[in-house]
């Protein structure tokens, strides 16, 4: 899922916008707080760079300061947090032209005597902000991991502090968003939008491009092999930078994974389906309870909440600040709670219930507001773009047309009736990479890794977004990977169980490799 073009000139607005700069000597500054060792480890990885006109970005060293705005979190120490920025190139065919500056924060290790490297953190999305999980979940990695890892993210292009796109204003994207009656042109829209805005830059933003950036910050963080935890669409790009370094792989751990062999619309069929099988359970647990307002009846529940939200195509619901509920938007906001467990069900049967009872749609609608990234000021980050931007960019514009795509939409209804009824074209195209402005060469392809490191695949059984069956495959398309299964609900593991944490930790720690088999409980019963 993405291969470099000939590089074009970018505009000089665009090339303003975002922060390409002429590509100095140096490759970078001289941090004050750079150790010697690390000093030397990366001028021995400017020495075995890919390719000897990329020595200069390979060997640069990154100047640590403080981050703005960072968050105080308890138990940790200001002092320790830090962000810089990473230069590469904005093409790798052509490294002696436009650069681009990657956004980078860094935890330092908690007990510096034990410290043994980096573990570089990828929070998914495509379209996720790797500095703000790190900035945001700084005691996430609380124990062994930070005891002895200087905990990294950075922020893909097109994301966050790296490039970030936002090709539509405000306004136009709550409607662009919520709409019910999307049509042919509404992919069209967005990608006019981008091209207009950005245009060549959009393909130099894809998964393989930034797992080659991710390679120069190993080695500006002084590491001669790559610590990672990726989440979610973070085990494709894991997935990628085994394929492309594989001598470079140290301990990786992918977790959630997307099957790298799948092109979008199979993706897409399969994720669906998994939704719909949450919603399911979902609805059959609220049946459960004292009061539901599906009903009593488990096996017709779920369709009773379909109906409705399919319902307010015909009579949406005006929301207390004057915004509208439409289903597509009440959609999202159920998507949104089923990406997580079985904890946060009473609270999506409360706010459907509001508006399925009382008419108030505004719970429902902060549901939605969370999946789209919608902060209260009505304002969007770059992850909706991102998103699009970046699939797109991985061969997403591969897509089915004629018997092939009657017959993913058959396939689509059957699999999942109930979650992709409302709209099948906005299921099965997503995200709609038609109208893109460039088609990628990039194919989706088993991963080709000759990694001799063990690599630590996390698999949960009852994940709606990437399903337990594309770990197993990812598993076997790996060759040297073993499978850590957690029996439950909910997207990746790490966060929902002790024993995947303890597992994991023991992996990035101490090398040791799960047992064949290993299956966990979710810290949920």
């Amino acid at each position: 899922m993405t291969t470099r073009l000939s590089r074009r000139a970018l505009p000089a607005a665009v090339a303003a916008a975002v922060l390409l700069t002429a590509c100095t000597g140096g490759g970078g500054s001289t941090g004050a707080d750079a150790s010697g060792a690390a000093g030397f480890a990366a001028a021995e990885a400017a020495q075995s760079a890919p390719d000897p006109a990329l020595r200069s970005f390979y060997g640069q060293k990154l100047a640590w300061a403080a981050c703005k705005d960072a968050p105080r979190t308890e138990g940790v120490a200001p002092a320790s947090v830090r962000c810089a920025t990473l230069k590469v190139p904005l093409d790798y065919t052509d490294p002696s032209g436009a650069t681009l500056d990657v956004g980078v924060a860094r935890v330092g290790a908690a007990k510096p005597a034990q410290r043994t490297g980096s573990l570089v953190v990828n929070p998914g999305g495509p379209g996720n902000s790797g500095v703000d999980a790190v900035l945001g979940g700084q005691r996430d990695y609380d124990g062994p991991l930070r005891d002895h890892y200087d905990i990294v993210g950075f922020d893909p292009r097109a994301t966050g502090r790296t490039v970030p796109l936002n090709c539509l204003d405000d306004k136009a994207r709550d409607g662009w968003l919520t709409t019910d009656t999307p049509g042919p042109e509404h992919g069209k829209l967005l990608a006019d939008a981008c091209r207009a805005k950005y245009g060549p830059l959009l393909e130099h933003v894809g998964t393989r491009d930034t797992a080659r950036d991710m390679d120069v910050l190993r080695a500006a963080l002084g590491d001669r092999r790559l610590t990672y935890l990726g989440l979610s669409y973070g085990t494709y790009l894991g997935s990628v930078y085994a394929e492309e370094f594989p001598d470079r792989v140290g301990r990786l751990v992918l977790d959630g994974a997307i099957d790298p062999a799948k092109p979008i619309a199979e993706t897409n069929i399969e994720q669906y389906a998994g939704f719909d099988r949450s919603l399911r359970a979902f609805a059959a647990h609220c049946a459960r309870q004292s009061r539901c307002p599906f009903g009593k009846d488990q096996d017709k529940a779920a369709g009773r909440a379909a109906d409705f939200l399919d319902g307010l195509k015909r009579k949406p619901l005006t929301t207390t600040d004057g915004r509208v509920l439409t289903s597509s938007a009440a959609w999202a906001g159920v998507m949104d709670a089923l990406y997580g467990d079985e904890g946060g069900w009473d609270g999506l049967a409360t706010a459907i219930g509001r508006a399925m009872e009382q008419g108030d749609g505004d719970y429902l609608l902060a549901y939605a507001d969370s999946y789209n990234r919608r902060a209260e000021d009505g304002r969007y980050g770059a992850a909706a773009d991102a998103y699009t931007a970046i699939y797109c960019a991985d061969g997403a514009t591969d897509v089915p047309t004629g018997d092939a795509l009657r017959d993913a939409y058959t396939r689509m209804a059957a699999r999942a009736p109930l979650i992709s009824r409302h709209e099948p074209a906005a299921t099965l195209f997503d995200p709609d990479c038609r109208s893109w402005p460039f088609r990628s060469p990039e194919k989706a392809h088993p991963i080709a890794s000759k990694a001799t490191t063990p690599i630590v695949v996390v698999g949960s059984t009852g994940d709606a977004a990437t399903s337990y069956a594309n770990a197993q495959q990812l598993v076997a398309q790996l060759g040297n990977a073993v499978l850590l299964t957690r029996e439950g609900e909910g997207h990746t593991g790490y966060g929902h169980s002790a024993c995947v944490r303890d597992a994991v930790g023991a992996f990035l720690v101490d090398g040791t490799v799960p047992a064949a088999g290993t299956r966990c409980a979710s810290d949920r019963g």
